[in-house]
This record gives C-alpha cells, structure tokens and sequence, in this order.
C-alpha cells in the first residue's frame, strides 16, 4: 500500500507558490518599468536643457564682463544640475528595489526548486520499490470490487503523470532561475552605470558652484552699480505692467462702448417694434378713413429711458472669444515655448535676487534666456491686441486668446500689428540681444482679465 499513500500524500504545492509569486512580481515589474521610464524621460530632458545653457554660455564665454545674466543662467544650470543628480539618485534607489525583488524571487525559486526535487526523489524511490509489473497487479487486484480497481489503476495514470509534470517543472524552474540571476546581473551592472554617472555630475556641480563663486565675487566689487540697474530694471517692470493694464482697460472700455451702442440699438429696434404695432392695432380699431400707419411714421424717442449710454454693461466674451478662451484654458501645461531653444532663468512672483543677497525681486511673468537671433512665437492663437514700447522692455506684443492675454518683451523687428489673426507658433519678432546683461532674454507673461497667472504652469514641460 506504500504506492497509494505516496500518491494520496503527495501535494502539488509548488504550482500555487509560484504562479503567487509570479504575479506579484509581474505587477511589480510592471509599475518599475513605468516609473523608469519616466526617469528616463525627465533624465533625458534634463540633459538636453543643460546642453542649451552651454550653449548660452559659450556666446558669452569670449566677453570678459562677468554679468547679473550671466550668473542668472549658471544658477539655472546649477538648479537643474542638481534636479538631475535628484533624478539620478530615484533611478538607482528603484534599481535598488528591482535588485532586491529580483533576489527574492531567485531565491524563493531555488527553495522551491529543492523542495520539487525532494519530492521527485521520493517519487522515484517509490516507482522504484513498485516497479515490477506483479506488485502493480497485485495492487489493483487486491481491490475489494471493480469500481476500486478502476480508481486503482487511476491513481497509478496519474501518479506517473504527475512525475512527469514535476520533471519538467523542475527542468523549467531551472531555466528561470538561470534567466533571473542573468537579470539580477543586468540591474546591478545598469546600477554601476548609474553610479559613474552620478558621480560624474556631482563633479561638474562643484566645478560649477565654485565657477559660481567666482562671478558673484566679481559681482560684490560692483554692488552699489548693480543695484541701481536692478532699481531701473523695477521701475521698467512697473511702466510694463502699467502699459499691459492700461491696453486691457482700453480694449474693455471698446468693448463696453460697443456693447452699450448694441443695447441702444437694440432698444431702439423694440421701441419702434411696439410703437408700429400700436399704432396699427389703433387704426383697426378705429377704422377711420382707412388710416394706413408706415413704419417711418414711428418716430424714436429720443428721452427713452432704455436711451442712456450712462447705463452699466457687463463686459461679455463673444461665442468666438469663448470658445477660444476654452480651448487655451484646456491646453494648460501644454502650450508651446515662444523660443525654440531657451530655459527659464527667472521664475514667476516674489523673490530675492540670485545674485544681489537681500534684494527682492517681484516678476510678472518669466525670464526666458535664449540664443542671439531668435524668433519670438506666439503661444496660442489668438488675436493682437497691441505692439507697444516700453522703456527697458523693448517692444511689447499682447496676444489675446478669449480672455486669456500672452505678453511678450523685449522684442524687435515685430512682424505683427494691432488687430492681426494669429496662429500658433506663428513668428512674431525678434528676441533683443541685451548688451548689459550680455545674453538674449525675453520675459513672457500670460494674464486672465486683470490677473497674472504663472506662465510656468500653462508652457508645455
């Protein structure tokens, strides 16, 4: 009876354990390779905007004047230099995750596969002990009726069916084993990649913090001179933001005097409407002499009341407009760069000055550094609203989309005009070389009405 008990006792555990683990580490490996690739992808970005700030770099590398620009655009490069090391870093701890969830499995798979051999031996030892064909009859025939014999002569099918199965499972779980530990090899040689690289930029960062510390000791010696540029550069900021405010009152004022010339119109219309058609009902009630009333015998009433250009008018958007201020409002974080190649080197609000320490700075939009020459484009589609000029902001080209308003300065050889239609990305001047602070920056601001909104949330990343 040994045969039957090592059949009744042998347990397919292994299947159930592994196809556990199997999905758990499918699911795992899934949401890493996610992930990765999306470090991937900022990792990439981040070099490739580091590769711009070099080249704004060696356009200026020739002047021997260390300027605040200059220092601006370093900073920007230490900043994102150091959001690659950041990056970096995530890459190498979730390699680190995969190493170990690899390592588990490997060894989860070798306990398993000492665990299948065990009872594969087993197994044997007892096929061997009841190889002979006289003790598999003498076991079907000792049954008590047909029925037992026939489930005898079962369990002996599948018994040998299932040696077999645990064979190849043992063969397959080698293979698997011999495929993670190749995997697990992978990880840790893309780990030691990843180390050199990080290491490498934690060099390059402090090669450039201390290139940093240089051009602001330059700087300190400058300080008072510095101060005053950056007071004007206030002062210029404010006539900007007065000249962008003054521009969307005037165009709300057009819009109001139009909206009111419609409404009396329209009232006038309504009056001359309800004086014909009382007049009519007059004469065919009265019948005389068979009065015919023309519609030029209405005369307006120049005292009507609806009559008052005085009266308030809510400014609202045309079915145009709307949709139009829909579709920019949809495409926040989406919109296009109005430079082909540029970074930030500014952000957007209150802040202290990167290189004059206790100096606050106040931006209405963004400073973004490009190279000499480039075309300014415009964000979205939209419509001119104005090209003005403002003291140390060059010339100024506000875009209306719906609601929305795009500014951008310090511009020249503006291809556009009041009133033009725009399309997206479509040229509309020239980024001005700045020789003071000896690199080309444009500010882009982006307003709502009357508020401003950061341009860094709505420019595609």
């Amino acid at each position: 009876m040994s045969l039957f008990r090592s059949i009744k006792n042998s347990r397919p555990i292994f299947g159930l354990v592994l196809l556990l683990v199997l999905a758990s580490a499918d699911s795992t490996f899934a949401q890493g390779k996610q992930n990765k690739k999306e470090l991937e992808n900022k990792k990439n970005k981040l070099k490739q905007e580091i590769n711009t700030i070099n080249e704004l770099l060696h356009e200026t590398k020739n002047s021997k004047k260390k300027s605040m620009g200059e220092v601006a655009i370093l900073n920007t490069k230490i900043s994102i230099r150091q959001e690659l090391i950041a990056t970096i870093s995530g890459e190498i701890k979730q390699i680190n995750s995969q190493i170990n969830s690899n390592q588990k499995e490997v060894d989860g798979l070798k306990m398993n596969l000492a665990k299948l051999k065990q009872e594969y031996a087993r197994m044997i030892y007892y096929g061997y002990r009841n190889k002979d064909s006289y003790n598999k009859l003498m076991f079907m025939f000792a049954a008590g009726d047909f029925n037992q014999a026939y489930q005898r002569l079962k369990y002996i099918q599948q018994y040998n069916e299932y040696r077999r199965k645990q064979a190849t499972t043992i063969v397959s779980t080698q293979t698997e084993i011999t495929q993670k530990i190749a995997e697990l090899e992978e990880k840790k040689n893309e780990k030691k990649q990843l180390l050199t690289g990080e290491e490498q930029e934690k060099l390059n960062l402090a090669k450039e913090k201390t290139e940093q510390e240089g051009m602001l000791a330059q700087l300190q010696d400058k300080e008072k001179q510095l101060k005053e540029e950056l007071e004007k550069k206030k002062k210029d900021s404010e006539a900007l933001t007065a000249a962008i405010k003054k521009l969307i009152n005037d165009e709300i004022k057009r819009q109001q005097e139009k909206a009111n010339q419609d409404a009396i119109a329209k009232a006038k219309a309504k009056k001359k409407k309800e004086e014909l058609a009382k007049k009519t009902k007059e004469a065919k009630n009265k019948n005389k002499n068979n009065v015919i009333v023309k519609k030029d015998d209405v005369k307006d009433d120049p005292k009507s009341p609806e009559d008052n250009t005085n009266k308030p008018v809510t400014l609202e958007l045309t079915k145009e407009a709307e949709e139009l201020s829909a579709d920019f409002a949809s495409n926040k974080g989406k919109l296009p760069w109005p430079v082909l190649k540029g970074v930030i080197t500014d952000g957007f609000g209150q802040h202290e000055h990167a290189s004059i320490k206790g100096f606050v700075v106040n931006n209405n939009g963004v400073d973004i550094s490009t190279t000499k020459s480039s075309v300014c484009r415009s964000l979205f589609a939209g419509e001119v609203t104005g090209v003005v000029n403002v003291p140390g902001s060059g010339k100024v080209v506000i875009i209306r989309h719906g609601e929305y308003l795009s500014v951008y300065t310090n511009l020249e050889d503006v291809s556009v005009k009041q009133g033009d239609k725009i399309t997206i990305k479509q040229s509309i001047g020239i980024v001005t070389f700045n020789d003071d602070e000896n690199r080309t920056v444009m500010n882009l601001q982006i307003w709502k009405g009357q508020k401003i909104l950061n341009p860094e949330d709505w420019l595609y990343r």
